[in-house]
């Protein structure tokens, strides 16, 4: 019988590239058997590297053994005692982006996901190179724009925005777009030190609403959920 959580490996007389780009690694966990064996071989077929499957985040810190993840996919309702946030947090700290695979009607534990630090939100009705594809632009660190993340945020009345100023605003929108802080600063006719004051200031806002942004991915998240900046179609800055 063949172990689910057996390394994907390649065939050592393939004809591809000796010097291929590494693939992305993933993790799946699913208190379903099924969904979990679905997913693998979907991202196995994709050139993706499975690296371990589980029921539960504990069980996969386990069966990670120490090896690297990129991706987690993780269902929302595993009923393994643990709440959402710990799970997404739990997950987080392997090192690993989540994204949540859920059914679409459970909006209040993909609230608290994405309050957590999720990347993203697929429904569990996806067509499968949906699934893939947003396993691909997380592993990128691209930030998902999808209509069941939307919804959870503006579903939650409680999902606080961060009371920015102007200036502060226009910081991050340009920041966040891709800009080096110097040409934000030369853009906006101010000081480097007075721009790097307002992206603090921008932070810490942040982190006082429970949505910390530390990197300038997770600027970029916040600037979309906020309506800062948009992204178009293909999850590119609009």
């Amino acid at each position: 019988m063949h172990d689910e959580n057996e390394p994907t490996t390649t065939d050592a007389g393939s004809d591809a590239p000796a010097a291929a780009v590494p693939a992305v690694r993933v993790a799946i966990v699913d208190d379903h058997e099924s969904v979990r064996l679905g997913i693998r071989a979907a991202c196995q077929e994709a050139g993706f590297e499975v690296v371990a499957t589980s029921a539960s985040v504990s069980e996969l810190w386990v069966a990670l053994a120490g090896r690297g993840c990129d991706v987690v996919v993780l269902d929302l309702s595993l009923g393994d005692g643990f709440s959402v946030t710990e799970n997404v947090q739990h997950a987080l700290s392997m090192g690993a982006s989540v994204l949540v695979h859920s059914i679409a009607d459970r909006v209040g534990l993909v609230r608290e996901a994405l309050a957590a630090g999720a990347a993203g939100v697929i429904p569990k009705s996806a067509a499968t190179k949906t699934v893939i594809a947003s396993i691909a632009a997380v592993a990128r660190g691209d930030v998902l724009n999808n209509l069941e993340w939307a919804s959870a945020i503006d579903a939650d009345p409680e999902f606080g925005k961060a009371q920015l100023a102007q200036r502060e605003r226009d910081v991050l929108h340009l920041y966040a777009s891709g800009l080096p802080l110097s040409q934000v600063a030369l853009k906006l006719n101010i000081k480097v030190s007075t721009a790097k004051e307002y992206l603090d200031r921008v932070r810490a806002k942040y982190v006082e609403v429970g949505r910390p942004a530390r990197s300038k991915v997770e600027l970029l998240r916040r600037a979309v959920e906020d309506g800062i900046l948009a992204l178009d179609d293909n999850g590119h800055v609009g």
